[in-house]
């Protein structure tokens, strides 16, 4: 075990890193997740991995919400990818752009929940994932995901049909 992590939560967290960082780089660059970049190829890819290596971690017992997280982020994926095909006409690139940042916002549930629970090493900052300040931080990533999609939504109208 390497940080409380075995070998399989090692490599689910380098892979989940990567999605994380090729979503940033692209809402930076495309101001949205763009399936058909390289980097929005990168970010599907690597959640897809991560929603799969996560459903062998088993560190807080049996199936949990953390696998569920993971079965609705893999539906939510396959939702975009009906949208990136124009399954639901006009209003397509609205669904794909709000599924990819809302599978954005469940990857970054875990992360900080994983993360304040686990460090400092041996004294962290939070004492459990049910503690009041970590459902808050999730309520603030909430909001930041409200924001996030309503501008990428006046974008998109404001940019000249095709």
């Amino acid at each position: 075990m390497i940080y409380g992590l075995t070998y399989l939560g090692v490599m689910h967290t380098l892979i989940s890193l990567v999605a994380v960082g090729a979503a940033l780089a692209s809402f930076v660059r495309d101001q949205r997740i763009d399936p058909a970049s390289a980097l929005g190829k990168v970010y599907v890819w690597t959640t897809v991995l991560t929603c799969v290596t996560g459903f062998g971690i088993y560190q807080h017992g049996g199936f949990g919400k953390p696998h569920m997280l993971g079965i609705i982020t893999l539906l939510v994926l396959g939702l975009a990818w009906l949208a990136d095909r124009g399954r639901f006409g006009r209003r397509s690139v609205q669904i794909s752009t709000i599924s990819y940042s809302l599978t954005f916002f469940f990857h970054l549930v875990p992360a900080v929940t994983e993360t304040s629970t686990r460090l400092p090493l041996g004294a962290p900052w939070l004492p459990n994932a049910e503690a009041p300040a970590l459902q808050a931080i999730t309520g603030v990533m909430f909001l930041l995901l409200l924001v996030g999609v309503t501008l990428q939504l006046r974008r998109l109208k404001a940019q000249p049909q095709a």
